[in-house]
């Protein structure tokens, strides 16, 4: 079997979306299984809006999906002379020729068509008159007349196309510049591409595409075609929708992991399996299992399939992605030794990375600038509570067990002597540790507080 070659060729005009990482994905994971190679390809021929900024967007969104690749990337205004060689080649095999007919023209030929019903296209009036260059003259494909393009879609099955719903498509541009059809072509003939994965939006191209790779004579990659993601109006997924690139979902705290794992599951799948790790999506992807139908994107699922990597992670592993979301939010970061004590007490609660560090707050900020909600303090910080707060201050000032068990012991021999119930103190015991309504459980939040602190917060509010 020979190697299978995949790629991707963005466009740096925009930013790398959710439907385009999820093309990357599909692509990089066929090559990934297979033991090929992924291409990355940057088509950067529209010159007034492509952008190096863009560009390196996107290489950088790639890179921290972890979509690393073995070839590239290759950029298309760097290959300008491929392209004309290959439609010098055309012309000299009188399989292109030059037209001379104005934009104007041609639309004018367009609306003669839809008058009387037929398809709306050129009409193939400089075919045959044998023109040279010149000025504003571009260069034309001569589609076939008669018969059909067809082409076995990986997805979808077999496709066919009548040639008479095609017209001579132009190749070169009267400015001298190649056209996207040529361009890919040659770029993925060249490059060996084997498998093309992408949104079924490209369907009208691929015949076209599969003419120009007949007229050159270069063997047919496999196509396969997947359904475009929608937002939850079932309209195509846009800005209005939500984060317009993947690095805003690294900016609001995602996983990268989670993002392949929620990407993968839109348009692929595995039985009812809803988690995965990268390695399985690997050992498990293959275009068989690709849906033909549309998908919608669902904030609250990848949040949940988000929360699903976060709990399943060993804490070591959450510590960097912990200490970027607190330097996000302004917050002090922490030393890997402490944040890998937090972990655990906020795993089971946050959604997102960006959730886990607001949770942190009250780990790493000092005792003395910890702040506290007013109304909370009004509530519950009342003389008698302050009172029970000193009580319990000076017993664990004398604990030398200071973990959990140890302050669950000291506490219930105080609920003990005063006939008191928990929620008498457990409501001023977390205000004064946290200043907030919810947290996690107050003695592991203590044990790793440690005691110098708690008891410093404990002063703070019960002076």
């Amino acid at each position: 079997m020979e190697p299978i070659i995949t790629r991707f060729p963005p466009s740096p005009t925009g930013h790398l979306h959710i439907g385009g990482a999820r093309t990357a994905l599909f692509n990089w994971l066929l090559a990934r299984h297979f033991g090929g190679r992924f291409v990355l390809r940057i088509e950067d021929t529209d010159a007034a809006r492509s952008t190096d900024e863009m560009t390196e967007g996107i290489l950088e969104g790639m890179r921290w999906l972890g979509l690393d690749w073995d070839e590239g990337p290759y950029y298309q205004s760097q290959r300008t002379a491929l392209y004309q060689e290959h439609i010098e080649r055309l012309l000299a095999e009188d399989k292109a020729y030059y037209c001379q007919c104005t934009p104007d023209e041609v639309e004018a030929m367009r609306e003669q068509a839809r008058a009387r019903g037929d398809k709306p296209k050129y009409d193939g009036r400089c075919r045959e008159k044998n023109l040279g260059p010149g000025p504003d003259r571009v260069v034309r494909f001569k589609a076939p007349l008669g018969g059909s393009t067809s082409y076995m879609d990986a997805v979808r099955g077999a496709n066919a196309v009548d040639n008479s719903e095609l017209d001579d498509f132009i190749i070169r541009r009267a400015d001298g510049s190649p056209t996207y059809q040529l361009a890919v072509v040659v770029d993925d003939a060249s490059m060996g591409i084997t498998h093309i994965l992408r949104g079924d939006d490209h369907m009208s191209n691929t015949p076209k595409q599969v003419l120009l790779y007949e007229a050159l004579g270069y063997p047919l990659p496999v196509f396969g075609h997947v359904p475009m993601i929608l937002g939850p109006d079932k309209k195509k997924l846009s800005k209005r929708h939500g984060a317009a690139s993947v690095l805003e979902y690294r900016d609001q705290g995602y996983l990268p992991e989670a993002v392949v794992n929620y990407l993968a599951r839109l348009g692929w799948s595995h039985g009812d399996q809803e988690i995965f790790e990268v390695e399985e999506l690997i050992q498990l992807f293959t275009p068989d299992n690709l849906g033909k139908s549309a998908c919608v994107f669902d904030t609250e699922k990848l949040e949940w399939v988000n929360a699903q990597h976060i709990k399943h992670r060993r804490p070591a592993e959450l510590v960097q992605a912990l200490n970027t979301a607190l330097a996000e939010d302004n917050l002090p970061q922490g030393a890997a030794e402490y944040l890998e004590q937090i972990i655990p007490l906020l795993q089971p609660r946050a959604k997102t990375m960006r959730e886990m560090a607001d949770m942190a707050a009250v780990f790493v900020i000092d005792d003395d600038a910890l702040p506290r909600d007013p109304g909370l303090v009004e509530k519950f910080i009342t003389d008698e509570a302050k009172a029970h707060l000193h009580a319990l201050a000076s017993r664990f000032e004398a604990l030398q067990d200071f973990s959990q068990s140890g302050l669950e012991s000291v506490v219930r021999e105080y609920l003990e002597e005063t006939d008191l119930k928990f929620k008498a103190l457990a409501q001023p015991i977390r205000v004064a540790l946290t200043g907030r309504k919810a947290s996690p459980g107050l003695f592991e939040m203590m044990e790793v507080l440690g005691k110098d602190r708690v008891l410093r917060r404990f002063q703070a509010v019960a002076a």
